[in-house]
């Protein structure tokens, strides 16, 4: 065992602070990280200020789980790792391997899930502590390799914005070819942009805010509709192979599944915290289906990972140093981010 730095929140209302927590010494399957940079996901904040009922904060909490970084040592039975090489973890760091959905490739949904942060920590008990540290020990299944080319600031969002967008549109086949329509420009918003174009796709985003018009074709839509304009949306009636919905607010669904093509599928990424209506005939007339999507395998991701390695692909990001999470959160709230938080761990130094 030994100690690093981090940044926890000792309570809902406490901010963000510096802290010392203990680390575990390598087993022979561990790889040892520094950490370079970590994302900010927005369920950290949710999970900081305990806003998850389903899923009740243990503190102190240590968030973050966007990380990348660079192999500082292995244990004697790692095969896939080096020192020095650079690496990334995601949001989960365990699991059984031997239920169904492990051995099909979906970690993501094995029901003895190890998350990166507040779960249950079988090796030094209590809970697990995420990136917003010096370091982490991870199980070598569970560390992916980052491509050399890629700018590691906007790397450390693709570990679960990049992942999370990615996944759906892979299950539901979009390729050249493919109409793709984009609900929401946010953090999530923006990396299905960037994937469903370099996919191929004929890419439309769908927003509220005529001034992310410029931002959205920048990004690689083809296309932006003003949701609000009933006239604009008349026009894609019936068209969609696939929509990718990113908006966790109250939202009309319906009105995007009236856009889908016969077959057509419409996936949340965005969790609404009530319930969103759907009428039947939405579904009906046209053998539509919604669906919901969370992260993806570690096969999945890092497939991800090589596929924006190859196109050049990160997240938008606004780096800053760890002094400045706790305003960093503020502004998340109010949406006021171009599209990530990327936290530069070296400035975890100074603490």
């Amino acid at each position: 065992m030994y100690n690093v730095k981090a940044y926890s929140a000792t309570s809902a209302t406490a901010p963000l602070a510096s802290d010392t927590i203990a680390r575990r010494d390598l087993t022979e399957n561990d790889v040892q990280i520094e950490i370079l940079f970590c994302g900010i996901c927005h369920s950290d904040l949710h999970m900081v200020r305990n806003e998850w009922t389903g899923m009740p904060t243990v503190y102190p909490i240590v968030p973050g789980h966007e990380i990348v970084g660079r192999v500082t040592q292995v244990g004697s039975a790692v095969t896939k790792f080096k020192a020095g090489d650079l690496a990334g973890v995601g949001c989960m760091v365990e699991s059984d391997g031997s239920c169904p959905q492990c051995k099909a490739g979906f970690e993501q949904f094995c029901p003895n899930l190890t998350l990166t942060y507040n779960s249950t920590d079988k090796h030094m008990g209590g809970v697990t502590y995420g990136g917003y540290s010096d370091s982490i020990v991870v199980d070598e299944r569970f560390v992916l390799r980052v491509p050399p080319n890629l700018e590691l600031p906007g790397v450390a969002p693709l570990l679960c914005a990049g992942i999370t967008t990615y996944s759906p549109l892979r299950h539901w086949g979009v390729t050249e070819g493919k109409k793709v329509g984009v609900v929401g420009l946010g953090g999530l918003g923006h990396m299905g942009v960037k994937l469903a174009h370099a996919m191929g796709a004929h890419v439309v985003v769908f927003t509220t805010s005529p001034d992310k018009k410029e931002d959205a074709l920048r990004l690689g839509a083809d296309e932006v509709v003003i949701s609000r304009n009933s006239d604009e949306m008349e026009k894609h009636a019936g068209s969609f192979d696939f929509i990718l919905d990113t908006v966790s607010a109250k939202h009309d669904i319906n009105a995007y599944l009236n856009l889908l093509a016969r077959d057509g599928n419409i996936t949340l990424v965005g969790a609404p915290p009530k319930p969103l209506e759907v009428t039947a005939f939405s579904l009906i007339m046209g053998r539509r289906s919604l669906s919901g999507s969370n992260i993806g395998g570690i096969a999945e991701t890092q497939e991800m990972l090589d596929f924006c390695g190859e196109h050049n692909i990160t997240a938008d990001v606004e780096v800053i140093p760890i002094q400045k999470v706790n305003e960093a959160y503020e502004r998340l709230v109010k949406s006021d981010v171009k599209y990530r938080f990327s936290i530069d761990m070296a400035s975890l130094k100074s603490e």
